[in-house]
């Protein structure tokens, strides 16, 4: 601290004896050492508080790192991959639906081809009845036919595709 060499020290010493005496001077020593003793001491207190202000500043950056980190992994606790999706899927619904609102929209009502055998109407047609009204029956399956196979060749089965020529 400071920067006193032993010459110093004995130059400060002889200074005393004579200012103070032989008989005042051990009393005097007593009391500087006592008054050095107190000024250590308040330093060596002063500079463990600042020292443990230091350690709770730190304590403090790392309660809140702590915290941090705690409220992650709550999140991530809490965390609903189907919820995440169904989300996702609902945004993307209304998007389509807001794309579609927006366009105009293409009429649905196309022709439909008849069914061979039947005959087609016109909108002049005097018939009050539609060629292809269902009938009272109509929940009930209409039966369904196979394909016809082609006739077999005879000599080589199933290399013939219909109409005789090779596969």
């Amino acid at each position: 601290m400071f920067d006193i060499g032993w010459g110093e020290l004995l130059v400060i010493g002889i200074v005393a004896l004579v200012a103070i005496g032989p008989k005042e001077l051990p009393t005097v020593l007593r009391t500087i050492g006592q008054w050095m003793g107190k000024l250590r001491r308040m330093a060596s207190e002063f500079q463990n508080q600042f020292q443990e202000a230091m350690r709770e500043a730190e304590m403090a950056d790392l309660k809140k790192q702590v915290d941090e980190m705690t409220s992650q992994a709550q999140s991530y606790a809490n965390f609903d991959p189907v919820s995440e999706v169904r989300r996702e899927f609902e945004s993307a619904q209304q998007q389509i639906e807001s794309a579609i609102g927006n366009n105009p929209t293409v009429e649905t009502s196309s022709p439909v081809a008849a069914p061979e055998g039947a005959t087609p109407t016109s909108p002049t047609s005097t018939s009050t009845e539609p060629a292809n009204a269902p009938s009272p029956d109509s929940h009930a399956a209409a039966p369904v036919t196979p394909p016809a196979e082609p006739p077999s060749g005879g000599s080589e089965s199933g290399t013939q595709a219909a109409g005789g020529k090779p596969a």
